[in-house]
């Protein structure tokens, strides 16, 4: 049986953004019990030239809807990028779950073909759709989930690898 577009995406980006707020959880559980300020951990890099967790998540978060989005031929929702708590964060992350699961898999099936452009780096970048989803939307999605798990796991929380990849699907 073949995978479809939106099988290979919104599943794939709701599960990802549940387990990084999971982790997020045991980040802000973290800080508490350490009598850290949890600023700290949100405004935390792993190096100078690299963004903190907040921006992270931030772009994670970019990085599911609007691929959803684009796939789906729908606008997609802008945030402020202003977040700034980890409250602040795990609200950013619930209000695009929520907009994932707003998303009928017949708005993105068939979507392989469809002309994704968008402004990268002061040019214009155009995908069909399917490699759009497979070579750019998800690597990126997942550089930036993974680089705030790893921003959380050098600041000393306990999370480990199956955190990051949550409760497996068995079917």
């Amino acid at each position: 049986m073949a995978i479809t577009m939106y099988q290979a995406s919104v599943p794939v980006f709701i599960q990802a953004l549940q387990n990084l707020s999971a982790i997020l959880q045991k980040g802000l559980a973290h800080a508490q019990a350490r009598k850290i300020d949890p600023s700290v951990l949100v405004n935390m890099r792993l190096a100078a030239d690299m963004l903190p967790l907040s921006r992270q998540i931030q772009i994670a978060t970019d990085n599911a809807k609007g691929p959803a989005a684009r796939l789906a031929g729908i606008d997609r929702p802008v945030y402020e990028d202003n977040e700034t708590t980890f409250d602040e964060l795990q609200a950013r992350i619930a209000k695009t779950i929520a907009f994932l699961q707003s998303i009928k898999p017949e708005q993105i099936d068939g979507s392989e073909d469809r002309i994704v452009t968008l402004p990268l780096r002061g040019t214009e970048a155009k995908f069909r759709g399917q490699s759009y989803l497979l070579h750019f939307a998800l690597p990126n999605f997942f550089f930036h989930t993974t680089t705030a798990y790893a921003i959380l796991r050098h600041a000393g929380v306990e999370i480990g690898k199956l955190d990051f990849l949550g409760a497996l699907p068995t079917e």
